[in-house]
């Protein structure tokens, strides 16, 4: 009985240990924006700049990036969307947000010395 009582005391606190530190992270996202905004490179350009056709998101207001990606998201997609409809719907609203705060962050035009280094 001891042995049992001991047991269940020390995976109580091997538990607890585990806990603790994602508790203490709650408040954090459980995903890297920056990770999240690579695969966005594959269309729109290094960090949203497109060098084509297909639109710059970099320096979009917030506000407008989110609304176009809940949009692309809902089950009633803005006409003519092609792609944008199917990739919004594999992110969290949460995911959604992060990324449009993201690319709201980024210039539009590219700092000098990147400009330099192309």
């Amino acid at each position: 009985m001891r042995t049992a009582i001991r047991f269940s005391g020390i995976a109580t606190l091997a538990l607890a240990a585990l806990a603790g530190p994602r508790l203490a992270a709650a408040d954090q996202p459980l995903f890297d924006v920056s990770v999240l905004a690579g695969a966005c490179a594959n269309c729109h350009g290094t960090d949203g700049r497109s060098p084509g056709s297909i639109p710059t998101i970099a320096g979009r207001p917030e506000a407008i990036l989110k609304q176009q990606l809940l949009a692309f998201k809902s089950d009633t997609p803005p006409a003519g969307t092609t792609v944008m409809g199917r990739l919004a719907k594999g992110y969290s609203d949460e995911q959604i947000s992060a990324l449009a705060n993201h690319f709201s962050q980024i210039s539009k035009s590219p700092a000098p010395q990147e400009v330099a280094k192309q």
